[in-house]
């Protein structure tokens, strides 16, 4: 039996109705290895400071946000990308509409690994 692994994205379905206040979040992937969501922000709306419990990897699809990582603001803008480490303090705002996809690495090894060989 050849089964292929992979899942393939040709661009990101947008919802027909960006949110016009709030967040609207839909999964789509997950596997044992790596989830991946799809996060739909208004204008001005925000995801508050918070930890990331596993490494992840932000990536600005569309529109202008401000991301606070570790203490630092970064402007983000389509297009921008920005890896977490576990444990990283972050917060999301929507300077504009934002599309924005989360990647959330389950294997914490991953991680470790990557510390243990950095300088």
């Amino acid at each position: 039996m050849n089964e292929t692994h992979y899942a393939y994205f040709d661009g990101f379905d947008y919802p027909p109705d960006m949110p016009s206040d709030g967040i609207l979040s839909r999964t789509i992937l997950d596997t044992p290895s790596i989830r991946f969501v799809l996060f739909f922000f208004a204008e001005g709306q925000e995801l508050s400071e918070h930890t990331a419990s596993s490494p992840a990897v932000i990536h600005i699809l569309a529109g202008d946000a401000r991301l606070e990582l570790g203490g630092e603001v970064k402007e983000a803008h389509s297009g921008s990308t920005a890896y977490m480490s576990v444990g990283l303090r972050h917060a999301v705002f929507a300077k504009t509409p934002v599309v924005m996809l989360l990647q959330l690495l389950k294997s914490p090894c991953l991680d470790a690994q990557q510390s243990a060989t950095s300088p």
